[in-house]
């Protein structure tokens, strides 16, 4: 478990307003998935392993956004509460994904550090109630 995991998303789940929308959310999510896609398009030149990492992310985010139940999921498999926790663990795992993927001590690293911040931002400031997000929908 990592100090993101363990520490940082629980304080800011429980200390930071809950601003975001469950549609605020998707547009998040669906950008975080272009963000993760188009730095594979400009990784795949300089950086290989960090290309892959990206392009694994963005369809691992657009995936998962697809399939989420919020307004702008296209098939609600997922209950928007249970993609709140899949993105928390997900704020933890961004910052080891350098090391996993071979390329830690590299300037490609920092995206997925400064993505594994934000991503905890994002958790700590979305509403992930579901009846609050289903209500959306209507």
């Amino acid at each position: 478990m990592s100090i993101i995991d363990s520490t940082v998303v629980p304080a800011l789940e429980s200390r930071l307003p809950k601003v975001v929308s469950a549609r605020t959310h998707g547009v998040i999510d669906y950008s975080h998935a272009a963000f993760f896609l188009g730095s594979a398009f400009f990784l795949r030149k300089k950086n290989g392993r960090a290309a892959i990492a990206s392009l694994s992310t963005g369809l691992l985010v657009l995936v998962q956004s697809l399939l989420t139940d919020y307004p702008l999921g296209a098939k609600p498999v997922i209950p928007f509460a249970e993609h709140g926790r899949m993105d928390a663990g997900f704020a933890s795992l961004s910052w080891a994904v350098p090391r996993v993927f071979g390329f830690r001590d590299t300037p490609a690293a920092r995206i997925f550090q400064i993505n594994s911040v934000v991503e905890a931002a994002v958790v700590g400031l979305t509403d992930f109630d579901s009846a609050r997000a289903r209500e959306q929908q209507l």
